[in-house]
């Protein structure tokens, strides 16, 4: 006997915005993507996250989990490793990235007589792209991107990987209100690090923190902007006080 909860009893999910589900939510009828599985010709939703729908395709963002790197990311790194002809790379994810010599810079390097760390050195930290990830999860990173480049100084601040696109907002709408109300330059990984540097450090990182936490509420925007708000307008209240 197949027990049904609540939400199977209504004849599932109305996914014309994401909506948070649980595992065992009945999601409708299509093709099972990442997140769910099929039974009796119906998707149900494997891990807690949010649910959406393109087309026939269903799937479930997870509101937890480590990051799987993917193509064409770019992510935040730290250097781990300086090799004969290339970096190891930690990403935050169960894989290490591999940053080859000839993806990293553009000149000639002589390697018996070059020292790579030159160019990146232990714990430096990197914003590079991701070229490719092989079946055995064997990941590439490159420089070759205008956004690539060492990062220097500034804080850095963990966030589920899942979070990342709440962060950055429809067209970069959300972290770009953030670098407006707190004069920060940021830029966020893929792999849930985000590098913060300026002159509101820390309002940036509660901003950051709270879209992680509340990233399943509707009005979100509205609500860091709210924030941003009251708090600079108590800075500016404080600095005009004293």
């Amino acid at each position: 006997m197949i027990l049904l909860n609540s939400r199977e009893i209504i004849g599932g999910l109305n996914m014309a915005e994401r909506e948070l589900v649980i595992p065992g939510d009945l999601l409708g009828e299509g093709i099972a993507g990442s997140g769910t599985y099929m039974e009796n010709g119906k998707i149900y939703a494997s891990v807690l996250g949010l649910a959406e729908r393109k087309d026939k395709l269903i799937f479930v963002i997870p509101l937890n989990g480590i990051y799987s790197p993917k193509t064409g990311d770019g992510v935040i790194g730290k250097i781990e490793d300086v090799a004969f002809s290339h970096w190891i790379v930690n990403i935050n994810s169960p894989y290490f990235g591999v940053l080859p010599l000839n993806e990293a810079v553009t000149d000639f390097v002589d390697l018996t007589k070059t020292d790579l760390t030159k160019y990146f050195n232990y714990d430096d930290i990197i914003f590079a792209k991701i070229s490719n990830v092989t079946k055995t999860k064997s990941v590439q990173l490159t420089m070759k991107d205008r956004k690539c480049r060492k990062l220097y100084g500034g804080r850095l601040i963990k966030i589920t990987p899942a979070k990342v696109p709440r962060v950055i907002g429809k067209g970069g709408s959300m972290v770009e209100m953030i670098k407006k109300y707190t004069g920060c330059q940021i830029v966020v990984g893929q792999n849930g690090i985000v590098w913060i540097k300026g002159e509101k450090e820390d309002l940036a990182i509660e901003a950051i923190q709270c879209i992680e936490e509340k990233s399943h509420t509707t009005g979100l925007t509205d609500k860091i902007k709210e924030m941003l708000e009251n708090e600079e307008g108590g800075n500016n209240g404080t600095k005009a006080n004293s």
